[in-house]
C-alpha cells in the first residue's frame, strides 16, 4: 500500500528566487484561479477509496504536481547543468534534450549546459570522454534524428567519481535520462551528493521503451515503437498471406512487459497469435502452441505470431545466459528458437510451410519520434526543468491520469509494470486474435 512516505518529494530547501516566469504565472492564476504550489494530485483512483480507509480526502495519498513556481531554488544567472542519457536507444531522447535545453535557456536564462557522453561513463576521467556544450543552436534540429547526439551507455559507474565530476565542473542540476537501472544509479548518485552536503538537484525524465515503469500514463517513445512495429506485423502478414502455408513470426521488444506486442497486435489487426512474458504458454501437446498453430495454418492457409522478446524464456534451454553491463539477465533468442520449432513441427506434420522470420527490435528503437512522443517529449522536458529549478531533487517528472506530477525516484523502481493477464488490454487482444485463453 502507497502512503504519504512513500510519495515526499525532496527539495533542497525553500525557494528564495523569483523566477523568471513569475507574471506569466500570477496571470495564469488570476484567469485560472489556481496554484500550482497548493494543488494536490490524488494518487488513488477513485474517491471511494477514502470510504473503504475510514479517512477524510486530504488524507488520502497524493502526489505534487508538476509545473513551473513563482519562486525557484537556484539562480539561472549561476546555474550550470548537466545532461546525460543512458540504457538502450529509445525514441524521442534528442526531442527531451532539446526541450530541456531550450526551456532552460529561452524561459530561465540559463547559458551554461553540458551534456555527459556515452551515459555514466562520461563523468568517469579514464574513458577519456570530453562534455559537449549545449545551446539551442547546437539543438535546434536534433529532433529530427533519431538515437541519442550524447551517446549512451550501460552500466552504472563509482557514484563517488561522479560526483566528482560534477563538483570540477561546478554542476547544480544533473538530467538524468533513462530506464530503471538509470534511475538507481541516479539515487546513488543522490546518495553521495547527500552525504558530501552539496547542493545538487537530480531530477530523472523516465525512458522505457517497453512502458515498464510504473505509476504513469506511458513512457515516451511507446507510441512511435508501436507504430513502426504495426510496419512489421503488416509485412509478415502480407508474407505469409502470399506463400503456401505461409508463417509470419514477429519478435518486438518487452523483456519482462509485453506492451508493445499488444498494442501494435491491436491497431494492425493481422495477427493470429501474441505470446508476452506475463502470460506462460505451452509448446507442445494437444493442447499446445505448436499444434493449434498447425490447425489454424491448415484451415486457412497461413498464420501471423507475435512474440515478445521475454516470452517463453522457460523454453529456451542454454547455458547460465550472464548479465549485461546494467545487470539484466541476458535473455535467450525465443524467436529462433520459435522460428526452428514451427518448421519442424509442420515439417513432421507433413504439412507445407513458408516461415519468415522478422527481428526489428533496432529498427523500431533508433527512428526519430513521431509527432505525438515529440510533443509529449517537450512537455516532460518542461516539467524536468520546473522541478530541478524549484530546487527538488531524487524525483522522476510523469504523466499520470494526464497531469504532469514529481514521482519519487524509489517508488518508480519499486516495481515494473506488466499486462494483466486477467486485464481489459489482454482480453482485446484474445478477442483480436482468437486465440486461447491458455497454451496448456
Amino acid at each position: 500500500m502507497i502512503g504519504h512516505e512513500d510519495l515526499a518529494v525532496r527539495t533542497l530547501g525553500p525557494c528564495r528566487i523569483d523566477s523568471p516566469l513569475a507574471e506569466r504565472l500570477a496571470a495564469r492564476e488570476t484567469t485560472q484561479h489556481s496554484v500550482v504550489e497548493d494543488d494536490r494530485i490524488l494518487f488513488d483512483d477513485t474517491l471511494s477509496m477514502a470510504g473503504v480507509r475510514g479517512l477524510p480526502v486530504d488524507q488520502l495519498p497524493s502526489l505534487e504536481p508538476g509545473g513551473p513556481r513563482k519562486r525557484i531554488y537556484f539562480d539561472p544567472a549561476k546555474t550550470r547543468v548537466g545532461i546525460v542519457t543512458c540504457g538502450g536507444l529509445c525514441p524521442g531522447l534528442n526531442d527531451v534534450i532539446r526541450g530541456l535545453v531550450l526551456e532552460l535557456c529561452r524561459h530561465y536564462g540559463v547559458r551554461r549546459i553540458v551534456g555527459f557522453r556515452n551515459g555514466y561513463r562520461g563523468f568517469i576521467p579514464h574513458y577519456g570522454e570530453d562534455v559537449v556544450d549545449l545551446s539551442p543552436e547546437v539543438v535546434q534540429h536534433i529532433d529530427d534524428e533519431g538515437g541519442t547526439i550524447l551517446g549512451t551507455s550501460r552500466g552504472m559507474q563509482d557514484p563517488e567519481d561522479i560526483v566528482d565530476a560534477l563538483e570540477r565542473l561546478a554542476i547544480n542540476i544533473l538530467f538524468v535520462i533513462g530506464g530503471d537501472g538509470t534511475i538507481r544509479g541516479a539515487m546513488e548518485v543522490v546518495r553521495v551528493i547527500g552525504e558530501r552536503g552539496l547542493k545538487i538537484a537530480v531530477v530523472g525524465v523516465p525512458k522505457t521503451i517497453d512502458n515498464d515503469i510504473p505509476y504513469i500514463d506511458q513512457s515516451f517513445g511507446f507510441q512511435t515503437a508501436m507504430s513502426e512495429a504495426t510496419k512489421s506485423i503488416h509485412a509478415a502478414s502480407v508474407e505469409a498471406r502470399s506463400a503456401p502455408g505461409g508463417v509470419g513470426l514477429v519478435k518486438l521488444m518487452g523483456r519482462h512487459s509485453g506492451f508493445i506486442a499488444c498494442y501494435s497486435t491491436l491497431a494492425k489487426d493481422d495477427a493470429d497469435y501474441v505470446l508476452i512474458p506475463e502470460v506462460p504458454f505451452a509448446l507442445k501437446g494437444e493442447h499446445g502452441f505448436l499444434e493449434h498453430l498447425r490447425r489454424r495454418v491448415e484451415d486457412r492457409g497461413h498464420a501471423v505470431v507475435v512474440v515478445a522478446e521475454g516470452a517463453g524464456q522457460e523454453h529456451i534451454e542454454e547455458h547460465e545466459p550472464g548479465r549485461d553491463a546494467s545487470g539484466n539477465v541476458r535473455l535467450g533468442d525465443i524467436g529462433r528458437l520459435l522460428r526452428r520449432l514451427v518448421t519442424e513441427h509442420l515439417d513432421d506434420a507433413k504439412v507445407e510451410n513458408n516461415v519468415r522470420y522478422f527481428d526489428p527490435s533496432y529498427a523500431i528503437r533508433s527512428v526519430p519520434a513521431n509527432p505525438y512522443d515529440s510533443a509529449y517529449c517537450l512537455r516532460l522536458a518542461h516539467a524536468a526543468v520546473h522541478a530541478a529549478m524549484a530546487g527538488r531533487t531524487e524525483v522522476i517528472v510523469a504523466r499520470r491520469r494526464r497531469r504532469f506530477v514529481h514521482i519519487p525516484m524509489a517508488l518508480a523502481v519499486s516495481r515494473r509494470n506488466h499486462v494483466d493477464p486477467l486485464g481489459d488490454l489482454w482480453m482485446s487482444v484474445l478477442e483480436a486474435t482468437g486465440q486461447p485463453v491458455r497454451f496448456a
